[in-house]
């Protein structure tokens, strides 16, 4: 057997036909999302931020999306994974739009759609690496749900991902109520996302805030919060630390 010849059998022995190796792995992510009901419909916020592995690379991406007529999508995680899925989602409202019968894909169809999706890719092993949070309004209906990667969902009257889960939901809890108006919405989502600017190293000072009602979708121009970074706690941070450093 020839040199060529012994080293495609080993290759076929030991290395068989080999995966798929496309975003087995998240490269370029986003961080959290928050969204909640207020009175007329769903805010939703994010940051434009795009990190490389820890390195914040990209400060210019936009993670929220109307979907249809009735729906805002929002995801952390991988950058091209959302991109795969918003291909998916042209589609699927494109076939929908075919039939002119009058009827629209509503918020619920389509955070139904989003877990069948998301839970099928995990069941391969390969799956979508976002956490995805879809609101909307259809007929007067407020609806507000998510999906990890894994396929979790459930609904609820305010949603996080990523880090906001920690930190941000915590203050939705205690502030958020049901008769919000649209500016003290905004109000509570900034105070979330300037917790998260402190907390989170892959946040970024530059923010989308949108909102959805049955007028349609407006999503804002990007923008910066105020800070403040003198507090005591930033500037001495080992302060009452015990142990040598």
């Amino acid at each position: 057997m020839s040199p060529v010849d012994s080293n495609q059998a080993n290759h076929g022995i030991l290395c068989p036909e080999a995966p798929i190796q496309r975003t087995q792995y998240p490269y370029v992510t986003g961080t959290s999302v928050v969204a909640i009901k207020y009175k007329d419909g769903i805010l939703m916020v994010s940051d434009l931020g795009g990190s490389y592995g820890s390195t914040l690379r990209y400060k210019s991406v936009e993670r929220i999306k109307a979907i249809g007529k009735h729906s805002l999508l929002g995801a952390s995680g991988e950058i091209s994974d959302f991109q795969e899925l918003l291909r998916n989602l042209d589609e699927l409202i494109l076939y929908d739009n075919m039939w002119d019968d009058g009827n629209a894909l509503g918020p619920k169809e389509i955070h139904s759609y989003l877990t069948r999706v998301m839970y099928n890719r995990r069941n391969k092993f390969n799956p979508l690496w976002n956490s995805l949070v879809l609101g909307g309004v259809k007929n007067g209906q407020k609806y507000l749900g998510t999906v990890n990667m894994i396929g979790v969902t459930f609904e609820d009257d305010h949603v996080t991902t990523g880090f906001g889960n920690h930190l941000a939901r915590p203050i939705l809890r205690d502030e958020w109520h049901e008769n919000l108006t649209y500016e003290e919405g905004v109000k509570l989502l900034e105070k979330c996302m300037r917790v998260l600017l402190y907390r989170d190293r892959s946040a970024v000072n530059k923010l989308q805030i949108a909102k959805i009602t049955e007028e349609g979708v407006t999503i804002s121009q990007p923008y910066s919060l105020k800070t403040f970074w003198n507090y005591a706690a930033f500037e001495n941070p080992t302060s009452g630390a015990e142990g040598s450093w």
